[in-house]
């Protein structure tokens, strides 16, 4: 099982200004922390590997997500701002929440039951961007946002089928490999089920063949 593994200022300006720039800067590319590999993310075990992808078995985890409407090409930039205010303290209490990968994004269904501690029904379209919230984070003990846009949810234990990949964003790019994928599960008389979702784990910072690209769908 795997573990722990979405231009500054120039000048004599005062240095909370710089870092409101930096900040600033950093969340509207969406951005993760390019050292991924030192960053945790949701345990799993590899089931299976085929040629083109690989079946995991992920244990529970808790996220924290934001709804943004149409369209997916920059949801995370539009997300990115809320989540990121949520673990760097807009919570009660004033938690602080260490950074993990990957920020996921996908097609939200049209009707989505939220849970404790923020509770409402969205029964609309749209994106769901999500942060993985740190091992030993649960629906219990997380933080409550104190944005009522930022909401929280358990994600069960699960199935996957996963493509890696690196290179760019692009909507090409990540037709391709989806296309892959889902050729890969038919041909392996695999059905899966639900939408795709889009996992980054590293910013743009990060030499483009050396990004971590993965999209997931799910089997159970």
């Amino acid at each position: 099982m795997r573990h722990s593994i979405h231009d500054t200022s120039q000048g004599a300006l005062p240095q909370r200004t710089i870092l409101k720039a930096t900040l600033a800067s950093v969340l509207s590319l969406t951005l993760l922390p390019a050292t991924s590999n030192a960053t945790e993310e949701p345990a799993y075990t590899v089931l299976r590997t085929f040629p083109e992808f690989e079946i995991r078995q992920y244990a529970a985890y808790t996220v924290a997500e934001v709804l943004v409407p149409p369209p997916a090409s920059d949801a995370g930039n539009r997300a990115f701002p809320v989540l990121a205010g949520y673990i760097f303290g807009k919570n009660k209490g004033e938690r602080k929440l260490a950074m993990t990968a990957p920020v996921t994004q996908t097609a939200a269904p049209m009707k989505l039951e939220m849970t404790a501690p923020v509770t409402q029904s969205i029964a609309t379209g749209g994106m769901l961007v999500q942060f993985v919230l740190p091992k030993g984070i649960t629906m219990e003990n997380a933080p409550e946002p104190l944005d009522p846009r930022v909401m929280l949810r358990e994600v069960p234990p699960r199935q996957l089928a996963v493509i890696r990949y690196s290179g760019s964003w692009s909507e090409s790019n990540y037709g391709k490999h989806l296309a892959r994928l889902q050729d890969g599960l038919r041909a392996a008389k695999i059905a899966w089920k639900g939408e795709p979702v889009l996992s980054r784990y590293d910013g743009p910072m990060t030499l483009w063949f050396m990004r971590r690209n993965e999209i997931w769908l799910n089997l159970d």
